[in-house]
């Protein structure tokens, strides 16, 4: 009877083990195949804004592609060339990972927070130690806050499960800012971080 119940246990053991393994390798490819989206993302996502950069240009100044591109080089309009390629490789990645993770409003939001935070304070502090803006520097900067807003994006993909009230959050701020780059396109403030850096101008030209 004692025999029993120890080959019972082992077996229990050994069962119990390969599930905890099983469960392992599921999570270790789940978090791989994350990891691959996001570090797409920042080649997609640079290339994307490149594009953006210019393409209100080479529109001849079409307004309504105003919205999505930069319409001139002030500092704002940068920050827009990084965030609608983000939110648009976001929305084509959610078909994709929706089933591997429960963050992924909250996560996007965040990552994409992030770009601008981290174009803002890097660009302001080169350019207040230096004088002058560099434009290899600038592309730099760019790039960097592309890859941190991805891994900001990834890390919050593989956490514990938030609660839906924060992925509601994400949204909510995800329109907001959507929003405040159409406004400001067309009616922006007259702050420093909004003026052309070349002719001093505000706005859609």
């Amino acid at each position: 009877m004692k025999a029993g119940l120890l080959v019972l246990q082992k077996h229990a053991r050994t069962a119990s083990l390969a599930i905890t393994v099983e469960n392992m390798v599921k999570i270790a490819d789940m978090k791989t195949s994350l990891l691959r989206w996001e570090l797409i993302g920042i080649i997609v996502i640079s290339v994307l804004g490149s594009i953006l950069h210019f393409s209100f240009d080479w529109s001849g100044g079409w307004k309504p592609l105003g919205v999505i591109s930069a319409v001139n080089e002030s500092v704002w309009e940068h920050l827009k060339i990084g965030f609608w390629p983000a939110l648009f490789y976001g929305i084509f990645e959610y078909p994709f990972l929706k089933k591997l993770t429960d963050n992924f409003t909250i996560a996007k939001a965040s990552g994409i927070y992030a770009i601008p935070f981290v174009i803002v304070v890097l660009f302001y502090s080169y350019t207040g130690a230096t004088g002058r803006e560099i434009l290899i520097v600038d592309i730099l900067i760019f790039v960097i806050a592309i890859a941190v807003g991805q891994v900001v994006s990834y890390k919050i993909l593989t956490m514990h499960k938030l609660t839906a009230w924060q992925n509601r959050l994400g949204l909510t701020l995800l329109i907001v800012l959507a929003v405040a780059f159409g406004v400001f396109t067309f009616f922006p403030p007259e702050l420093s971080i909004f003026r052309d850096s070349v002719t001093g101008t505000y706005g859609i030209r």
